[in-house]
């Protein structure tokens, strides 16, 4: 079960955070070039929509399973009775109610083509995922300054990640992307990571007051192998920095392939934040 849950939550959080930070990366650097990029958004409008679709069935999977986890029993994952007492009885329930209004919002949104209103439910999708975590331990004014702190730090992830996919797609999809453009995606990389990292860090000085000794601590170890899968994302964008400073077609090549390595060391993360959040902070 407690398995089943985590891969649920690795699946929700990955489709969550490819389609916010590619509608997000799409509106700052697509805007300068509308023209360029519609063929790029026909192209990947089947994809948005099932990927809303399939964020909706993820966000009741995640219902399901922690309906059956509570009860420590598969049967109270179709057991109505139960899930109605999840929803209007737990924290986690109430935060959940509009975490799927917000995913029904993201789905008409592609569905009905509403473009306006695309980035705001998708970053409505992220943030809600925020209070969900660890951060349902704190109460008070401290439960809310650390729940802002995990939605900043689920924010600026899923914008790198997701928006590391966007720029694959501009890179092997089309030809409607000028080198400033490049430019630019790679410095508001640099403050994404920073805010990865530093969000990232708080959280952990709140919930352990230091870092989890990764020999004593599941925890620990899961932490530190997603710090080391971000310091490789961050090497690689400093590498992909480096290669746009030639602006030549071989190196061209080696930015595509540099990409696409980067968001694979992504995907790996998210992995781990899907399992951190099913993981007793301290050493057990």
């Amino acid at each position: 079960m407690d398995y089943a849950l985590v891969f649920c939550r690795f699946v929700h959080y990955a489709m969550v955070f490819l389609v916010f930070g590619s509608v997000l990366f799409r509106h700052i650097l697509g805007r300068s070039e509308p023209i360029a990029f519609s063929s790029l958004d026909r192209c990947l409008l089947p994809g948005y929509r099932t990927l809303a679709c399939l964020i909706m069935l993820g966000a009741f999977a995640w219902l399901l399973l922690t309906a059956a986890s509570l009860e420590d029993d598969w049967r109270a994952a179709l057991d109505l009775s139960v899930i109605a007492a999840v929803l209007m009885e737990t924290y986690f329930g109430h935060v959940w109610c509009w975490h799927l209004l917000c995913c029904l919002g993201l789905l008409l949104s592609f569905v009905f083509n509403l473009r306006q209103f695309r980035l705001p439910l998708s970053a409505a999708v992220v943030a809600t995922l925020a209070p969900v975590g660890h951060v349902a331990m704190f109460s008070g004014w401290e439960g809310l300054a650390l729940t802002l702190n995990q939605a900043v730090h689920l924010l600026c992830a899923g914008a790198w990640f997701g928006g590391l996919l966007w720029l694959c797609a501009v890179l092997y999809l089309t030809s409607s992307f000028t080198w400033r453009m490049l430019q630019r995606f790679s410095y508001i990389g640099y403050g994404l990571v920073a805010g990865v990292l530093g969000t990232g860090l708080l959280n952990v000085w709140a919930l352990t007051g230091s870092w989890p000794d990764p020999r004593t601590s599941t925890f620990g170890q899961v932490l530190t192998i997603k710090l080391a899968l971000v310091g490789c994302m961050l090497l690689l964008a400093i590498l992909n920095r480096s290669i746009l400073a030639t602006r030549s077609q071989r190196q061209l090549l080696m930015l595509r392939r540099s990409v696409v390595i980067e968001w694979c060391c992504g995907l790996a993360a998210v992995m781990a934040v899907a399992l951190l959040g099913t993981l007793p902070p301290m050493a057990t």
